[in-house]
């Protein structure tokens, strides 16, 4: 690569502001400098340039004739700098970029992004659906949604949904197996994904050490949502989160056998780089799931 000719970029700064007010005292000022910071850079460029850019008088300063050569195209150069930058600012603060966990993405978010939107027009959303914990500092990712207990170095971390779960199946189902009066009878009905450590978690929470064997089923998923689709087609009983189907609950494709809820400790988390709390694009969504959130605890309680 051949090495720049240009001159240092500090001493084209002071030269276009010192240009502009025709008075190194402004320009000082308006770069944060010294009038001598000034003069100092404007003489580094002259030395560069081979010739006086300004007519030095007892109280003020004015363009020589190299210098009204060379103000207008570095005027013009500073201000395509900045369009390009405001251009690119401007980019960067209207697309959010948020990477969620499937089930949370495609049975929780996904349908509520667009309220989001209706309330923030200026920010669109880049979503992007996947299990692994992505790096914030070398990938181009804004906030995330992640599961697990909410500690994650350099990671400001908001609760959002805790990992509260429950045996769900079809209405069908529960006809052709029978009802189940108690945890023991799921032992006469297919369970999806068996081996699950939820599954041992909720039959400890309801008093039974040791899950009973589980009727064989053929469907190897381990996707809630997809655990949740093979519910409803009354392929067997999943383990799931009633609060990510709610609306299945509700439409009566699916029912909550039982009232017990049990927790691993897991959560649900909205994270984001901590130094990158106050940007206002995170600030709008933070403030907005954590309301949907609020919503949601408010709907179930009443």
């Amino acid at each position: 690569m051949v090495p720049s000719k240009l001159p240092p970029l500090s001493a084209i700064r002071a030269f276009e502001a010192a240009a502009r007010h025709e008075s190194f005292t402004k320009a000082a000022a308006e770069l944060g400098m010294t009038q001598a910071a000034v003069s100092y850079q404007v003489k580094l460029l002259e030395d560069r340039v081979g010739a006086p850019l300004f007519l030095r008088q007892a109280r003020r300063v004015m363009l020589s004739e190299a210098g009204r050569r060379l103000a207008p195209p570095v005027a013009e150069a500073f201000q395509r700098l900045h369009a390009a930058f405001a251009a690119m600012r401007e980019t960067a603060e209207g697309v959010l970029a948020v990477t969620a966990m499937h089930t949370f993405a495609t049975n929780w978010l996904v349908a509520r992004t667009g309220a989001f939107q209706v309330a923030h027009p200026d920010i669109a959303v880049r979503l992007d659906v996947s299990s692994r914990n992505v790096d914030f500092g070398r990938e181009d990712f804004d906030v995330g949604i992640r599961g697990g207990r909410g500690s994650w170095p350099g990671l400001k971390a908001h609760l959002l949904l805790p990992c509260r779960f429950t045996p769900l199946c079809s209405p069908e189902l529960l006809a052709r197996y029978g009802p189940l009066g108690g945890p023991t009878d799921l032992a006469r009905v297919p369970r999806l994904f068996a081996h699950d450590e939820w599954w041992e978690c909720w039959f400890k929470a309801a008093g039974i050490p040791e899950p009973p064997q589980a009727v064989a089923s053929t469907l190897a998923v381990e996707v809630q949502s997809m655990l949740g689709t093979a519910a409803v087609a009354g392929q067997g009983v999943a383990m799931l989160m009633p609060a990510f189907f709610a609306a299945d609950l509700a439409a009566g494709r699916l029912v909550q056998p039982f009232d017990l809820l049990a927790t691993d400790g897991d959560s649900y988390w909205l994270v984001y780089a901590q130094e990158r709390h106050t940007v206002p694009k995170i600030r709008a969504f933070r403030e907005w799931i954590l309301a949907e959130v609020r919503r949601d605890m408010e709907g179930t309680a009443g």
